[in-house]
């Protein structure tokens, strides 16, 4: 059955069932003065294009009615593709289950203090044990990943697109899914969880290193280079003096980045306080639960401050 949604002014929507539980937008129309302008048909795929008419003085204004038109059915589509239901929130079992879990949690169970203090530690120290083995692989990596020192030669420009493109490839690949990978590599604990994250930074620390370096100021190179010195050390005299400041607050922010991964990739057996969290959670102990989420806050608000003054120490 299909039905039209009307809205303000000139914009009619009209939709379809595509099965029980979705629909389709499969026409939009716009109209002034009773003047069609323009025709859009949306499906899941995409957006498709189906007609367009204007008449002579309406083109600047059929524009901005269609970015209209387009910006509406982006997120009419939105919304069912992703089922939003108002009632679902609101409802009187859901809104008493969540009220259970929240008040178990804002009541945490200190006893388990010691082993969540432990664990929490356990995590810290996996972050940084993880970002100090990855940060000297992305610093050499990074200066074959800079496009605007390995453009020169055919050579470098190959080993250019493949760091670029493993690096890129690498960090596609969310942290939880080396986790898994590793857990089963080397069993599950805290040393599948740091070599997920030394994966995962390298890839990141790579990209960011490398954008770095190629925002450099070529002036020094090009002096250095007049000079007659050799690809070496114009990198080392020229290049890295621009960079280390950088680079060492990226490195900063990074370990940041990690004390929060960590958290989470414990869920999937890498170790820390995610593990520790996810063994309460499954046992639906919103009290312990409490605890262990508090005490990840309290982390990660300390290592977000730290950071951040350091990170203005060294600007």
């Amino acid at each position: 059955m299909i039905r039209r949604i009307l809205l303000p002014d000139v914009i009619h929507i009209v939709v379809a069932p595509l099965s029980n539980t979705e629909l389709m937008v499969i026409g939009i129309v716009g109209a002034v003065d009773g003047l069609i302008l323009y025709s859009l048909r949306v499906s899941i795929g995409g957006l498709i294009v189906g007609s367009l008419s204007i008449a002579d003085g309406w083109r600047y204004t059929a524009t901005q009615h269609l970015i209209w038109i387009i910006s509406i059915a982006t997120v009419v589509t939105g919304w069912i593709m992703t089922k939003i239901s108002i009632v679902d929130f609101f409802s009187a079992q859901g809104l008493s289950a969540a009220g259970r879990i929240f008040s178990a949690m804002f009541h945490p169970e200190f006893s388990i203090f010691q082993q969540a203090f432990f664990a929490i530690i356990e995590t810290i120290y996996l972050a940084l044990m993880a970002t100090l083995f990855a940060v000297p692989v992305s610093f050499i990596l990074s200066f074959f990943a800079a496009y605007n020192l390995t453009r020169h030669h055919a050579v470098t420009r190959i080993t250019y697109s493949v760091v670029r493109f493993l690096a890129n490839l690498s960090r596609s690949i969310e942290p939880l899914i080396w986790a898994i990978i590793f857990s089963v590599w080397v069993g599950i604990g805290p040393f599948a969880g740091m070599l997920a994250l030394i994966v995962h930074t390298i890839a990141s620390l790579t990209k960011q290193y490398s954008e770095q370096i190629e925002d450099i100021d070529d002036g020094p190179l090009e002096a250095i280079e007049a000079t007659g010195a050799n690809q070496l050390q114009i990198v080392w005299f020229a290049v890295v003096p621009q960079i280390l400041m950088p680079f060492l607050s990226f490195t900063i922010y990074r370990w940041d980045i990690n004390v929060r991964m960590a958290t989470i990739i414990g869920l999937v057996g890498g170790g820390g306080i995610g593990t520790l969290l996810m063994q309460y959670q499954g046992l639906a102990k919103w009290n312990e639960v409490g605890l262990i989420v508090f005490m990840i806050a309290f982390v990660v608000w300390v290592m977000d401050y730290l950071s951040a003054r350091i990170r203005q120490a060294i600007r």
